[in-house]
């Protein structure tokens, strides 16, 4: 008759310690790197509600002063038709002022048309980009949440079976 070889015997109790052990060490892991996954998470969350309140605080500070702007055009124009009012009455000298303070205004208009564009697009982008965040973070959380599952559905399936190996040992003992 054959003997048993190292691999064909049945594990002893020194080889299922050592199983718990390391069982236990992957456990211990995993606990460890959820916890970093966890920080890395509200940290990512953190920075982007940071450059989240940054870019409103932007937004606001642009339509803040394109609004200032609005309101010296509206004003300049109002003072300029009463001025030109009044210069239609007098000499030509007066014209050639009048003609390059609209050239002014008409250079400030052209001025304030792309900063208003370029508010509505930056409202836009923002507004795609926070609902591109708030899908892809969804999607992580439940990516998380199937991975916990997974996780918890391991380790009891790997402790039965470490029980099942133990009642095995304890069988062939007896």
């Amino acid at each position: 008759m054959m003997q048993p070889t190292e691999a064909t015997r049945p594990a002893t109790a020194d080889q299922s310690r050592r199983l718990k052990d390391e069982l236990s060490e992957s456990m211990s892991f995993s606990s460890q790197m959820k916890k970093e996954d966890e920080e890395l998470s509200v940290k990512a969350l953190s920075a982007f509600r940071a450059k989240e309140d940054e870019i409103e605080k932007k937004k606001m500070e642009i339509r803040e002063r394109v609004l200032a702007q609005l309101g010296r055009v509206e004003d300049e124009t109002k003072r300029l038709a009463l001025i030109r009012e009044e210069l239609e009455g007098f000499a030509d000298p007066m014209r050639k002022e009048v003609t390059l303070i609209r050239k002014k205004i008409d250079s400030l208009d052209k001025e304030i048309k792309p900063l208003g564009n370029t508010v509505q697009k930056k409202e836009t982008e923002y507004k795609d980009a926070l609902e591109a965040f708030n899908e892809k973070n969804k999607e992580k959380v439940e990516l998380i949440t199937k991975l916990q599952e997974l996780e918890g559905e391991s380790e009891k399936m790997r402790l039965k079976k470490l029980e099942e190996l133990s009642k095995n040992i304890d069988q062939t003992k007896g």
